[in-house]
């Protein structure tokens, strides 16, 4: 690495390796021994470089150990939203685990993961010798979009579905939408209507599957489903809807943003939560605990997906190879005031 480094620290004047084995009086090998942590240096001689290297204020040239590596200490993340709460509270969890390692983030912002600009957002990151890929993609076109595009280096999607060949991390959305519908079935109501996010997401589908499947298990009455996008102003034309219809007791909604605009609908309408209407949200955004009334949601461990997604990226790395793996992470109840027990229907058993 030192004729790079040296070449690149000479052009912008700042030190190189070979200054501070000058100035630690020692050679350039033991200077790279010491930075990398490695065992075998008496304690005086690590303390020489360290103290050369804190009087001449030298920082490892990381561009240059990409040159002799073929790859920096960075990691390229490609995204489709940075403003929706679950692709955003994604991606700010992996910068946190990717930090917490040693690495840097690069992020692009695709939107709509168009194949153009998806091929640029590559090629830009695939420039930097970036160490690995991560795409945050929680919709069918994405995952298509990566089955086309085949790329040579480590590569894992948070969110993606079972068509991609790859490696997989995601929040196990129909076991959300399952627990959120039992959790208003155990409350005593006779079904639970839903609310539904954009039918081309993942996440949708996964929760609607959750939700009829515990309809189904409980011989209860599906009723159509709602469909919509993330907007609280999409919840509130849903909650308008349903507010007229006396038999809804009980409403899932896909994200806690339609649960918003459900509850607004519903007090207008004159009809209260829980002592009317229970309703049980997704995502349990920061601002979930401070609705009127707080409201019951599920919560995605998005810490866990993060902290798996950098393990199978690491994998990788260290293998060499781009296995085919598979990991869901459960969310999880979290209870509030907006559901309520039927007064006038005794709880079914569990």
């Amino acid at each position: 690495m030192r004729p790079q480094e040296d070449a690149l620290a000479k052009a912008s004047g700042e030190p190189a390796m070979t200054d501070v084995a000058r100035l630690a009086g020692v050679s350039h090998q033991t200077v790279s021994r010491v930075l990398n942590g490695y065992p075998y240096v008496s304690q005086r001689t690590r303390s020489r470089v360290l103290e050369a290297v804190t009087e001449l204020g030298y920082r490892p040239n990381k561009a240059a150990r990409a040159l002799v590596t073929g790859r920096s200490n960075v990691v390229g993340v490609i995204s489709q939203s940075a403003t929706l709460h679950g692709p955003a509270a994604a991606l700010a969890a992996f910068t946190r685990a990717a930090v917490g390692a040693g690495y840097a983030v690069s992020v692009e912002h695709v939107a709509g993961l168009d194949p153009v600009r998806l091929q640029e957002a590559v090629n830009r990151h695939l420039d930097q010798r970036v160490v690995g890929l991560v795409v945050i993609a929680p919709f069918r076109r994405a995952t298509e979009l990566l089955i086309k595009f085949s790329y040579q280096i480590p590569l894992v999607c948070i969110d993606g579905d079972h068509r991609f060949s790859g490696a997989v991390v995601a929040v196990d959305q129909e076991d959300g939408g399952y627990t959120a519908t039992n959790h208003l079935l155990d409350a005593g109501h006779p079904t639970v209507w839903h609310v539904a996010g954009p039918p081309d997401w993942l996440d949708s589908r996964g929760r609607i599957a959750g939700w009829r499947r515990a309809l189904t298990e409980a011989g209860a009455e599906i009723p159509p489903v709602i469909s919509a996008d993330w907007s609280a102003a999409a919840g509130y034309r849903a909650g308008q809807l349903l507010a007229r219809l006396d038999e809804v007791t009980a409403v899932f909604a896909a994200n806690d943003h339609l649960a918003l605009g459900v509850l607004r609908a519903l007090h207008e309408r004159g009809r209260t939560v829980p002592h009317d209407v229970s309703l049980v949200g997704f995502d349990d955004v920061p601002e979930a605990g401070y609705y009127i009334p707080p409201l019951t949601t599920m919560r995605p461990d998005f810490d866990a997906v993060a902290a798996t997604a950098l393990e199978l990226l690491l994998d990788q790395v260290r293998a060499g190879t781009r296995p085919s793996r598979r990991e869901t992470i459960p969310p999880r109840l979290v209870t509030r005031a907006s559901v309520a027990a039927r007064q006038d229907t005794a709880r079914r058993d569990v």
